[in-house]
């Protein structure tokens, strides 16, 4: 069966365990498939595995992106990536591995089977981030996760104002506030209490850290309405408390009072190469262990 991806990007945790080994062993399975094979030269320059094929460039196009590592290492190749064309797939080597396609013990058997067409291709939705400071941008990026408003060092709550394409929603009193994409629902937003979104449906999670009324609750909103948050000024003795913006847990960047983060979905989606049984409830029942029963 002829290869569907002929040229495949590699990418790697840079942390990652054994990492000159795992990575020779996914290498030869891309070389006997017949691929043609381009490095992240950012992160597998010091293996040598990899000296002998071509560094990945933005002049390079490629079919496939295989992203070897967890969902932190998706995360940060698709803050990278300047073509959402291309699709990933993902070795899993983290922990929980929500994104993750196939773990590394599999890879032999079932790498082959995906690169001759046995799969199929899932979309996400990408959550477009704007910062201002007035009349200037101070941040835009694209996210798949979440971006979060918080308080910093000092535990104090934020007065955060929610606006929807211009109307108000609401005057969150928390310590912050997550605006998630469906894919996201499971992080972050999970474990703060927000509701599991299939990622099929184009929508945003608003919810709420810790707030001070318990009629804040969190809220799903259509993904192509605009949400716009208003860090207001604050009126404590911590006038200079730091305020942060948090990009899928890696980007960071400091808030000042009436900064405005404006979010909606994104046009363009990220894809992801698939097993065709997999299934999002699958993928709940699995890594959340649904069902299974505690041993005492």
């Amino acid at each position: 069966m002829s290869l569907r991806y002929p040229r495949i990007g590699v990418t790697v945790k840079s942390d990652l365990d054994a990492k000159d080994d795992v990575v020779a062993a996914v290498l030869k399975i891309l070389r006997e498939q017949g691929a043609e094979i381009f490095m992240d030269p950012k992160r597998t320059s010091d293996l040598a595995c990899a000296k002998k094929y071509s560094l990945l460039s933005e002049k390079e196009s490629i079919d496939l992106l295989v992203v070897i590592g967890g969902d932190g290492t998706i995360l940060r190749a698709i803050r990278e990536m300047r073509d959402f064309r291309v699709p990933i797939l993902s070795v899993n080597r983290g922990a929980i591995g929500f994104l993750a396609e196939i773990g590394f013990t599999e890879a032999k058997e079932l790498l082959p089977k995906l690169l001759t067409g046995q799969g199929v291709m899932e979309e996400r939705s990408l959550l477009c981030v704007t910062a201002m400071r007035g009349k200037k941008k101070i941040f835009e990026g694209k996210v798949l996760n979440e971006a979060v408003i918080a308080q910093g060092a000092i535990a104090r709550l934020l007065e955060l104002r929610a606006m929807v394409d211009d109307e108000e929603l609401t005057m969150f009193h928390a310590d912050g506030l997550i605006i998630a994409t469906p894919t996201g629902s499971t992080a972050y937003n999970l474990a703060a209490g927000g509701p599991i979104v299939h990622p099929r449906l184009s929508a945003m999670i608003l919810t709420p850290l810790n707030a001070h009324s318990f009629s804040q609750k969190p809220i799903v909103l259509p993904g192509a309405q605009t949400v716009e948050v208003e860090v207001l000024k604050k009126t404590n003795k911590f006038l200079d408390t730091e305020v942060s913006l948090t990009l899928d847990g890696q980007v960071y960047h400091t808030l000042h009072g009436h900064d405005r983060v404006r979010a909606h979905i994104n046009s363009e989606t990220v894809k992801f190469l698939r097993r065709k049984q997999d299934t999002f409830y699958g993928t709940l029942r699995t890594k959340l262990k649904w069902g299974e029963r505690l041993e005492s």
